[in-house]
């Protein structure tokens, strides 16, 4: 459903009020509590794709894997993704999960950070393994792993986002 120009015009003028009322400029933010993102977890149908799509065709080296404490049976397994952050999988052997998909509070996409050289690269690799993607510009692919979910790999320094200064 494609919004019409007054509904756009709305959702705009909503932004810039919700920017006057929460977003404080660089000064004056307080310090955040976190250190860092520490892994980010998705659930995985096939522990040997997995392995195979982020190791072998993304170049993210596998970093443990261990049984998931929390369901005994399953695997949680990581992925260095560099800037000391973590992507994790877990397996959940039984269960009877539904094909992804993107509905509200679910990840729309996660968005890793890559050099151009290596964006580059990386997306050469993709056409050589013919994953589907979508070219967003000369610093943006959006793909999906190997269970559908959506990532990005974005040719942008960490805290900038297309020229802007996001951090």
């Amino acid at each position: 459903m494609a919004l019409d120009s007054a509904q756009l015009d709305e959702i705009t003028q909503d932004r810039e009020r919700i920017k006057r009322e929460f977003l404080r400029p660089e000064g004056e933010r307080p310090p955040t509590r976190a250190r860092g993102n520490h892994h980010t977890a998705l659930l995985s149908s096939d522990v040997r794709r997995t392995i195979r799509f982020f190791q072998d065709l993304l170049e993210f080296p596998l970093t443990e894997i261990f049984e998931n404490r929390d369901y005994p049976g399953s695997d949680h397994f990581f992925f260095d993704i560099g800037a000391g952050n973590l992507l994790a999988y877990f397996t959940l052997p039984g269960l009877d999960l539904e094909e992804y998909r993107e509905v509200l509070g679910s990840l729309h996409h996660l968005a890793i950070s890559v050099t151009k050289e290596n964006w580059d690269h990386l997306r050469a690799k993709l056409d050589a393994a013919r994953v589907d993607y979508l070219l967003e510009s000369e610093r943006s692919i959006y793909f999906r792993g190997p269970d559908g979910e959506r990532f990005e790999l974005l040719a942008d320094p960490l805290g900038e986002m297309y020229g802007t200064k996001v951090l």
